[in-house]
């Protein structure tokens, strides 16, 4: 998404010179895949929330950003609520096997979550 977006900045002339756009969107594409390797981390979490941020502030540069930044911090913010649900469920689940009471997520047919 910020590749595309860079190129739209950069045929648009939104910079001066032009070619800038595309030194900072591939220096931001960097950034974006560094946090994403960090999302194990707990303030990565939190860096990347913050990039999301800086994802709807490029709508200075191009106003359609602002809608598209948006829908990805709406994505971000379904996956961070979602993947904590997931943990709290597996977590449950690891208890339940450990102390070997079968767990309400166990069905008697053998599947596991």
């Amino acid at each position: 998404m910020m590749f595309f977006a860079s190129l739209v900045v950069f045929g648009l002339d939104r910079l001066d010179p032009d070619w800038l756009a595309l030194v900072y969107g591939a220096m931001f594409i960097v950034v974006l895949v560094i946090a994403a390797a960090l999302q194990r981390y707990t303030w990565g979490v939190w860096f990347g929330a913050v990039l999301q941020l800086a994802i709807i502030a490029t709508g200075l540069l191009e106003p359609m950003m602002f809608l598209v930044g948006a829908a990805f911090l709406a994505l971000w913010v379904y996956c961070f609520v979602r993947g904590r649900q997931i943990d709290r469920q597996k977590a449950a689940w690891l208890a339940a096997q450990a102390s070997g009471t079968p767990s309400p997520a166990t069905s008697p047919e053998g599947d596991t979550p």
